[in-house]
């Protein structure tokens, strides 16, 4: 039996809504993987301490606060310290403007998704990115 894919879900800084990554999680759990819903108010350091611990797949961060230039950079430094960052996925949702995706992705994030992405895309990413990396 294959390995399940384990993903990291979480709301870094101070944004407080998270109806959208709960219902990812379930969506995500419902396409056969392991999540694990960090909640509210992480910072960096939590989540990719918890990707450490949990052997996770994917980091998932759902950012709506605009704080988005100042934490990614921060959660991509710490994975590059771990040189983890060819071996976990990072994925940035929620309400990125446009403009800002190339600096976003420009940190070491693997793709953004914005408010409105179909979860079927993001799950084949996943898949795609996770089975890739397999054959490496």
């Amino acid at each position: 039996m294959a390995k399940k894919i384990r993903v990291i879900l979480s709301k870094i800084g101070l944004d407080g809504h998270d109806r959208g990554i709960k219902m990812l999680a379930r969506m995500f759990r419902e396409a056969g993987m392991e999540v694990v819903y960090m909640g509210l108010y992480q910072t960096p350091e939590n989540v990719v301490r918890a990707a450490v611990q949990e052997d996770a797949d994917v980091i998932g961060l759902s950012i709506l606060s605009g704080e988005h230039l100042t934490l990614v950079p921060k959660v991509t430094a710490l994975l590059k310290e771990q040189k983890l960052e060819n071996e976990i996925l990072l994925l940035v949702g929620g309400v990125i403007p446009r403009e800002d995706v190339p600096a976003v992705k420009s940190h070491g994030v693997h793709e953004v998704f914005t408010a409105g992405s179909l979860v079927e895309e993001i799950v084949d990413y996943i898949h795609q990115w996770v089975n890739r990396r397999a054959k490496t």
